[in-house]
Parts: structure tokens; sequence; C-alpha cells
């Protein structure tokens, strides 16, 4: 018989395709935490730096001249205030000269406010700084008496421009009196107590308002008056937070723990 062919080798079955899988989803990662900002607590601090503009207030033979100085200072303290968590608004933000009343207006414009001017002396001795709350040179007019009457009663009336801070006279003295404490401890050469004076800015604030003045223009060297802003700031947050403690809030400034209202 005739041989039948071998049948033909069987190929062993091919390895099934390993299957791919579906692209996994992945879970987006949680968005970063943004820390909440500061709660605003207490009065608003109102920060007057002067002169601005045409007006270049006091200036020094080294070139210090003030109206940049100040502003230099306002806006150090603005970072401050606000990171002790206070509402801050400055008067000037640039090289501008607001008018007297236009200052006044900004921090009247608020109901619960701390006005606080910054100047540069020409002359007294370097690395000192005084405080000043307002002095009229005349007693108070009969429409400022009738003003301070209590609400609601028939002699009740606005108080006149120029005599809105008569009314915080008292109040101001004060919380020039703390200041000068804290500046005095910042900068020893300084004056024991806060003077009354005529300063300009102050008249038509109704509010606490004080005007602080480092001296001076005359140093040799602008970074002796630049070393002169983180003590000033400190002195100014510290009297704020004793004049006015912020309600159930706590601070911590240059490392000395500031108690809450009513704290022991």
């Amino acid at each position: 018989m005739a041989q039948q062919p071998d049948p033909p080798a069987q190929q062993p079955p091919a390895s099934p395709a390993p299957q791919t899988s579906p692209a996994q989803t992945q879970t987006p990662a949680p968005p970063a935490t943004i820390p909440a900002p500061p709660v605003r607590v207490g009065p608003t601090i109102i920060i007057d730096p002067a002169h601005g503009g045409t007006d270049n207030g006091a200036q020094g033979a080294s070139g210090i001249v003030e109206k940049d100085m100040v502003l230099r200072f306002a806006r150090q303290l603005r970072a401050e205030f606000e990171r002790q968590g206070f509402r801050v608004v400055l008067t000037r933000n640039d090289d501008s000269n607001p008018s007297y009343e236009d200052r006044a207006a900004t921090a009247n414009a608020y109901h619960d406010a701390i006005f606080i001017s910054l100047h540069v002396a020409s002359t007294g001795k370097l690395g000192t700084a005084q405080t000043y709350s307002y002095q009229y040179s005349s007693p108070a007019t009969q429409a400022t008496d009738a003003a301070a009457a209590p609400a609601g009663s028939a002699s009740r009336s606005l108080v006149p421009w120029e005599e809105a801070q008569r009314l915080y006279l008292e109040t101001s003295h004060r919380f020039a009196d703390l200041v000068q404490v804290q500046l005095g401890l910042r900068f020893s050469d300084s004056p024991s107590t806060s003077k009354p004076f005529a300063v300009r800015e102050l008249r038509s604030v109704a509010a606490p308002a004080v005007a602080v003045e480092l001296s001076s223009v005359a140093v040799p060297d602008a970074n002796m008056l630049y070393s002169m802003g983180f003590p000033l700031m400190n002195a100014l947050v510290r009297s704020v937070q004793l004049f006015r403690p912020a309600p159930a809030a706590s601070g911590n400034i240059s490392g000395v723990a500031v108690p809450a209202a009513g704290a022991k």
C-alpha cells in the first residue's frame, strides 16, 4: 500500500495576547490648603505719612527727604498691623499730598479708628522720638459744647470740622502717653512724656489721634533712620494693643505675648 504522508505537525496554540487593562483613573491630589486671612479685630488703624507731592517736608544735607522716609515707615507699619489682625488704611500710598481735610476724612469714614501721623524732624537728638496729641489755642465753642450733649437731646448738633478732635482730646492724650512710654523703651534718650501741640493733621480727626516724630533728617547716613523703623513699628503696635486690646484675641509682638482683653 502506498504510504500516507504524515499529517502536518500541529502548532501549539498561540498564547492569548495579554489584555490591556483600562487606564487607572488617578484620584486628583487635594488642592493645597490656603491659609485663612487674619481675622479683623479691634479698631481700624489709620496711618498718615505726612507731606508728599511737592511738599517734601524736612530735608537733610545727606539727601534724606521726610516725605519718602515716612512713607517707608507707614508701609512697614501697615504690614505689621495687618499681621496682627488689624484693618489698616493709609492716607496716602504714593507721592501724593492729600489735604488735611482729606486725611481727616479718611479716618472719619470709620466709626472705630485710631489715627497715627508720622513725621521726621529737621533737628533734635538723633535716634529719639516724640509723640504729640492735639492742643487747641482757644476754649471750646458753643457749637462744640452742644455737639457733646447726649444723643437725642434738643441741643445735639453736628461738630464743626475744625473742632472734631476736641471731643477726643483726653483720649488722644492718654494714647499719646502710652506711645511715648513704648518709644522710650526702644529709644532710650527720648522724652519721658508726650506733648500737646497744634499738629494740623490731627485737628479734624474725630477719633483718638497722635503724631509721632523721629529725629532726624540730619543723620549723616540714611541707614541710621532706616534702623529706627523696626523699633518704631513695635512701639506703635504694642501701644495700640495696650490702648485697645482686641476682644477674644491675642497676638505676639517681637516675642512679647500680648494678653487678650480681660486676661490677667
